[in-house]
């Protein structure tokens, strides 16, 4: 995966939740060119988006005998409207598919937010794993079986069976995303995880939010190679909320490269998943925008590595 010099330059987003928005729309919705979907095909084409992570999400109010099969229905939507009916969307099931990516192809891998879907039940990871499934993140913002999230007001960490989860991910060469946790989490999951990464996740010393990274959570994912890829959500990004411009976002990626993470920063938009949005990144098509501004303040071979080079010499070796 190869950018040329110049621009526009190839991005590689962690996380997006296309897969939510297709599952709920019942077919109705075209990942083509539907124009309710920030990451429809026609977007990422036109950002130079060269690989995009999909979620699997569970709404909470889903009933827990039903999670799984809303999963798998949103794996069904993944294989049939965006792989089966777009022939450019190749899926990323081993890591270095992303290295043999070709012009004009887009990756598409699938990633798991939360294990609620699973219940109690690794047998059910092992199905999903199959699927395609390669990040696990292990809540989201509430309590589950495996780990407190980031808005659980007990702050617990994880779980016996959270432990076993993070032991399976190295086993299979899966990252363990630290994305959501609760702080007591990030640390056992630091503990144990061969592939610790941030999906979606800023600064909190910019903006002081509980779904964000202290420095000396963002130190410790650097120090063993894990990557942290920053989001695009407003809320995110700037205190209270309101209207953010990219130039807020790229403090967070400049106070990241000062605690030594210049070779562990990506992107992870959190596209579809969001109801607010950064000025001049309102949908995939408006990438480069973030890119030929990165431009304006770091060297283009450090444009590179956030927009893509880093996460592709971060990854783990395939099984």
């Amino acid at each position: 995966m190869q950018s040329t010099g110049g621009q526009p330059m190839n991005i590689i987003d962690l996380h997006c939740d296309a897969l939510l928005k297709l599952w709920e729309a019942k077919g109705q919705l075209s990942f083509t060119d539907g124009k309710n979907l920030h990451t429809n095909k026609r977007n990422l084409q036109k950002g130079k988006v060269k690989a995009q992570c999909f979620a699997i999400f569970i709404e909470s109010d889903v009933p827990s005998d039903q999670k799984f099969q809303a999963a798998l229905g949103q794996i069904d939507y993944f294989y049939r409207e965006v792989l089966g009916k777009n022939p450019e969307m190749i899926q990323i099931t081993k890591w270095s598919d992303l290295d043999k990516l070709k012009d004009g192809e887009i990756g598409a891998m699938l990633t798991l937010e939360g294990v609620d879907a699973i219940g109690n039940d690794l047998t059910k990871l092992n199905i999903l794993y199959q699927l395609g499934v390669r990040s696990i993140g292990l809540t989201w913002n509430h309590a589950n079986l495996a780990a407190d999230g980031a808005g659980e007001p007990r702050g617990g960490g994880l779980t016996l069976f959270g432990k076993e989860i993070v032991q399976w991910n190295n086993e299979h060469h899966v990252l363990s995303d630290v994305s959501h946790l609760s702080e007591r989490a990030f640390w056992d999951v630091m503990e144990i995880a061969h592939y610790p990464i941030a999906s979606h996740s800023n600064a909190k010393k910019i903006c002081n939010h509980p779904r964000n990274l202290t420095d000396e959570q963002a130190r410790s994912l650097f120090r063993v190679g894990g990557m942290v890829h920053v989001v695009y959500y407003p809320e995110f990004v700037r205190n209270g909320g309101g209207p953010a411009t990219i130039d807020d976002l790229i403090a967070h990626i400049d106070h990241f490269c000062s605690l030594g993470g210049k070779k562990h920063i990506g992107l992870g938009s959190d596209f579809d998943g969001i109801s607010a949005f950064i000025q001049g990144l309102e949908d995939a098509s408006k990438s480069q925008n973030l890119i030929e501004k990165l431009l304006l303040y770091f060297k283009e071979d450090d444009v590179k590595g956030f927009a893509y080079r880093n996460f592709l010499e971060h990854l783990p070796e395939d099984l």
